[in-house]
């Protein structure tokens, strides 16, 4: 639907991305934002982690919990995220995020400036199947975010 330049998209509704584990969808992208911000719409399943720990070095991100909980690592923190609750997550700070719970997490994140778009295309883009820590890294580092995984113990 557009809205003089703009458009609405219902929940659920925009590019999906078949990334990480996660349902992502594109909201918006630099392209419509002048770079300023990208906007997805995170369906986490029960019982699943998300992304390992990591930095991004070049965005801030937000998250707002639509329905269900999510628990949120930042900084050395834990968070749970309910239903209307906002988290802001600066770049340069170690977070991670799962669903422990029995119902599906619906998250909005915010990503500011735009890129992390490309990111999640590049992942998505990779051939099924296990993936090499290596090429996953590299990836990573073309995009500035860190892998911040702890040290094995032994």
């Amino acid at each position: 639907m557009s809205l003089g330049g703009g458009y609405m998209l219902r929940s659920r509704d925009g590019q999906q991305i078949p990334a990480i584990g996660l349902g992502i969808t594109k909201k918006t992208d630099g392209k419509s934002t002048h770079d300023a911000y990208s906007m997805f719409e995170y369906a986490i399943p029960p019982q699943t982690n998300g992304p390992p720990p990591h930095v991004h070095t070049r965005e801030d991100e937000s998250f707002i919990c639509l329905t269900g909980r999510l628990d949120v690592h930042l900084g050395g923190e834990d968070f749970v995220l309910g239903q209307g609750d906002y988290l802001f997550l600066p770049r340069d700070v170690v977070h991670t995020f799962r669903n422990p719970y029995a119902e599906e997490s619906r998250v909005i994140s915010v990503v500011s400036p735009a890129g992390l778009e490309r990111y999640y295309q590049a992942l998505a883009d990779l051939p099924p199947g296990p993936k090499d820590l290596a090429v996953l890294q590299g990836i990573m580092a073309d995009f500035g975010i860190e892998l911040r995984l702890p040290p094995q113990g032994g």
